[in-house]
């Protein structure tokens, strides 16, 4: 499932869902991890762009790209940082170092 080639360290699927199969970023929400896979492909950008900054606020940087792949997050960079609070100075600082190296573009 992981979209990156880097060296990241996931967190094992047994680790990342719950007895429900709820992932652990989704404490606040009665969703399960279909459904939240759904979200991220919603045919509405808003909702995708929701989710999307709902798993890099709640996620471990780590976990996010075992949904999404760093092009991804950088096409959706104007419609998500409106929803990353607290987190949008950690992703707009990675963003930014991505950038640098030529590896996406915003």
């Amino acid at each position: 499932m992981a979209r990156h080639g880097g060296a990241l360290n996931p967190t094992p699927a047994d680790r990342l869902v719950d007895s429900q199969n709820r992932p652990y970023f989704l404490w606040d929400q009665a969703m399960d991890l279909d459904g939240f896979k759904l979200r991220l492909e919603d045919p509405d950008p808003e909702v995708r762009a929701y989710f999307l900054a709902k798993l890099m606020r709640q996620a471990r940087p780590d976990d996010v790209f075992q949904f999404v792949t760093a092009r991804q997050i950088a096409e959706s960079w104007t419609a998500i940082q409106r929803h990353l609070g607290q987190s949008l100075a950690f992703w707009d600082w990675l963003l930014g170092a991505w950038e640098k190296l030529g590896l996406v573009k915003r």
